[in-house]
């Protein structure tokens, strides 16, 4: 974590995420429904604001700070052993307000990929709680890059995993 705290981004365009999408990039932008209420707005917000949409996702967590926070240096972990894969990066925004909470990180040197990735959290006037995930990221890394429809196949995944993760979190299951 010291190696990283004063580690620059690997990209150009930060926070981007907050309008359009720089060209160059592969883009994903998703616009889910996670739940409904006030009390599901308060459980999705809280938990991804302390890194458990990552972990519920299977992602391992190293963070310099247990809340999210600007400049906050988190390492995501996927695999295991050798073939586990490091993902440092650099949290480039935070998002909160009143019916919206959020994110947004940024690559760091060793960061198989190299953009941004934003995720929020809001509860609309109708009362539902929509989920955005927006990024843009090419590979860093020969090894990424060789990876072609892998590479993508785990993003699109571990993003499908943060969806789930979060509508799990807005809606618990009775106890």
């Amino acid at each position: 974590m010291a190696a990283l705290a004063d580690a620059q981004l690997t990209y150009e365009e930060w926070r981007a995420t907050r309008g359009v999408l720089p060209p160059g990039y592969r883009h994903v932008e998703l616009h889910v429904l996670l739940g409904t209420g006030v009390q599901a707005f308060e459980l999705a917000g809280n938990a991804l604001m302390a890194w458990q949409m990552h972990r519920r996702a299977g992602l391992a967590v190293t963070a310099s700070s247990a809340v999210v926070a600007d400049d906050a240096v988190v390492v995501l972990g996927l695999g295991w052993g050798p073939i586990g894969v490091a993902a440092p990066c650099r949290v480039v925004y935070v998002v909160d307000q009143p019916r919206r909470r959020g994110f947004a990180y940024g690559t760091l040197p060793g960061h198989p990929e190299r953009g941004e990735e934003a995720f929020t959290v809001g509860l609309d006037s109708a009362g539902q709680v929509w989920g955005w995930i927006k990024a843009f990221s090419r590979p860093a890394s020969w090894l990424a890059g060789a990876s072609g429809p892998i590479g993508r196949w785990i993003q699109t995944a571990i993003t499908a995993r943060y969806v789930r993760a979060l509508r799990d979190i807005a809606q618990p299951e009775p106890r």
